[in-house]
């Protein structure tokens, strides 16, 4: 039986993870604000669960309504049928989005929320379940935008960009399913060679190399919220969890470098922790310093941008970048995400394309550089005529 789901997501990957669900074989597709609604059954969910790289939760709907306020919300939530959901001793806890004129206080609705759950059981058993903030066995979720609520069931519990391999991190760690996300969007699947120059504790080449070997990030999860849900399918489940037979070969190379050897101990912690230590090389290695790794290569990379993690000279660190990419990496892509303008003008190149992004409360770009030998007009004549003749 189909059902209504919803993914979550950070502002900027709506379009990367519909993509995904559609790769996935979910049906009814569709864009929202931070996240993407699609329909499917419940294998369905465990595979959005398993696979999504992008997302943060899955939500299951189990109910849609009008309401103009509080008390509006409890009776209708107090008409679900919530023994399909729940047992009067299950543990349970409410988390509230509002975006609403009419409803000011997100805190306040999931407290009539949970009154109504409350009273549910309370008025047929005398006895009423305990609210547990601290991993709960059901998540419930209850969405509001202006007056259109949506109440849910929270599939993943613990936040999916925490995969579970990351074994130690330094200052300011870059998102997974952001970092995910970066490479998608630049089109790579392990076609070539893979570099992140200032790799910090290593997630961009992590999540690179999951995607060239199309490995599940769910599978290092202890554990889904799903598992604790009354209609769990564990034969289902477990068939999902050990099918392999959707991961690739990988013929290329995944390479990380930083000037920060504390930060190259790190990595390599967590690539050894992630089984990865075969297809990711690490180095200590300024940027001054550092060689084309191979004539075919993608480079993605998060620099420092001077708000949570400073260097002593930002600027030179960019136009480091810039000489990198200038001198030792023509006839490549690279992609550089940053919150600072001025940084990324010190790079000196002009992005073919820029991407807004959220790293964290960070407004940042996400630019493209195609790096060409000689001038970029006699580029773009020889990539015309190019295409025309393809």
């Amino acid at each position: 039986m189909e059902f209504e789901m919803v993914a979550k997501t950070f502002k900027g990957l709506e379009e990367v993870l519909a993509g995904e669900l559609v790769e996935l074989g979910a049906n009814n597709v569709q864009l929202e604000r931070r996240a993407v609604s699609f329909s499917g059954n419940l294998e369905m969910l465990y595979k959005a669960n398993l696979h999504l790289r992008t997302a943060t939760r899955v939500l299951k709907t189990i109910a849609a309504f009008k309401a103009e306020n509080p008390d509006e919300v409890y009776e209708k939530v107090k008409k679900i049928d919530w023994e399909k959901y729940m047992k009067v001793d299950t543990t349970f806890a409410i988390d509230s989005t509002v975006y609403s004129e009419v409803f000011r206080h997100s805190r306040f609705v999931a407290y009539r929320v949970k009154d109504a759950i409350a009273d549910f059981f309370t008025e047929k058993y005398d006895k009423r379940p305990s609210v547990r903030l601290d991993n709960p066995q059901l998540m419930i979720n209850i969405h509001i935008a202006h007056n259109q609520c949506t109440l849910s069931l929270d599939s993943s519990g613990e936040s999916l960009h925490k995969r579970g391999y990351r074994a130690s991190q330094t200052e300011a760690p870059l998102n997974e399913a952001l970092a995910a996300g970066m490479i998608l969007m630049t089109g790579w699947r392990g076609e070539s060679d893979f570099l992140d120059p200032m790799c910090g504790s290593g997630t961009l080449l992590i999540e690179a190399a999951l995607i060239a070997l199309n490995i599940p990030p769910g599978i290092f999860r202890s554990s889904f919220a799903f598992e604790k849900w009354n209609d769990f399918d564990e034969d289902t489940f477990q068939r999902l969890y050990n099918d392999d037979s959707l991961e690739r070969t990988f013929e290329h190379k995944i390479y990380g470098s930083d000037n920060a050897p504390r930060a190259i101990s790190i990595a390599r912690q967590n690539v050894q922790s992630a089984g990865l230590t075969k297809y990711i090389e690490l180095a200590v290695s300024p940027l001054q310093e550092l060689e084309a790794v191979s004539d075919t290569c993608l480079l993605v990379t998060n620099p420092p941008y001077g708000e949570r993690i400073t260097s002593p000279d930002i600027f030179g660190l960019y136009a480091d970048l810039g000489s990198f990419l200038k001198h030792k990496f023509t006839g490549n892509k690279a992609w550089v995400i940053s919150s600072h303008d001025d940084c990324l003008f010190k790079i000196g190149l002009k992005p073919s394309r820029k991407i807004e992004l959220l790293n964290g409360a960070l407004e940042c770009l996400y630019c493209e550089y195609e790096i060409f030998a000689g001038k970029r007009n006699e580029f773009v004549t020889k990539e015309k005529k190019r295409k025309r003749e393809w």
